[in-house]
């Protein structure tokens, strides 16, 4: 749920407050880790764009570990510091305002790096997986989501026009190219806890109306930001395959 132009963040919170999961599936990346993590008192996750904190909780709640979210958006980590209370965790979940580009420059030492979605935040991919890795030990895990065009497509299929996408074959090649080891694929599109595209641009377009109301000035922002969600909901139900990626450093 990106955001097209800097002039729309300080409206993204009124816009998806009705949502608490923000991109990843918490219980996938839970069972992930589950299945492939040794987890002890001392492992350490670092949560990328953590939004309001769901996936950060639950590992916190699940594993009794260290998980430290990094977001942009205070309203986000207001929102997660307080989930993480209600959940009994607040002395396990740190939850800091910071830009993601500068986190990865210096946040050093995880077993596990989370980016819920790859976008290009952080540069192109073979960019964003170079940093990524960086924040984690040798034999640590990066655990990444993204929608890939299936090797029969092309860029001219995707409605959402904001974002290039690569091809399964070519995303394997900057695996490798990193010292990366794909461990194991996940469907995410068909995992979600609420996968319910419907309903979710129901809710986004009532509270990109209601801003429309207060901000008439700003209304071709908040319709743009609809039409693009529109995209990118068309493109994750038909033309792209979405999956969460859990890689191994070399």
């Amino acid at each position: 749920m990106t955001a097209e132009t800097t002039e729309l963040i300080p409206f993204l919170p009124y816009l998806l407050q009705d949502f608490w999961e923000l991109g990843s599936a918490p219980g996938m990346m839970a069972h992930l880790i589950e299945k492939h993590v040794d987890v002890t008192d001392d492992t350490k996750i670092l949560d990328l764009g953590s939004g309001k904190g769901a996936v950060s909780v639950r590992l916190a709640q699940q594993f009794g570990v260290y998980v430290k979210g990094v977001d942009l958006l205070p309203e986000f980590v207001a929102y997660a510091s307080q989930k993480a209370e209600e959940f009994e965790v607040g002395g396990l979940c740190e939850f800091i305002v910071g830009d993601i580009n500068e986190a990865v420059q210096i946040e050093r030492g995880y077993d596990v790096v989370i980016l819920g979605a790859v976008g290009d935040v952080l540069g192109t991919p073979a960019e964003t997986l170079e940093k990524l890795s960086q924040t984690i030990w040798p034999g640590g895990y990066i655990l990444i989501d993204e929608g890939y065009l299936p090797d029969d497509g092309s860029q001219a299929d995707v409605q959402y026009d904001n974002y290039e996408f690569l091809t399964k074959a070519e995303w394997e090649t900057l695996f490798e190219e990193a010292g990366l080891e794909l461990v194991e694929t996940v469907s995410e599109w068909e995992n979600l806890e609420n996968p319910d595209s419907d309903a979710g641009m129901e809710m986004i377009t009532r509270r990109a109306n209601e801003l429309i109301e207060q901000y008439p000035d700003k209304k071709d922002i908040f319709e743009s930001y609809v039409r693009s969600q529109q995209a990118e909901y068309n493109d994750l139900d038909s033309t792209l395959v979405c999956v969460t990626w859990m890689l191994k450093k070399r």
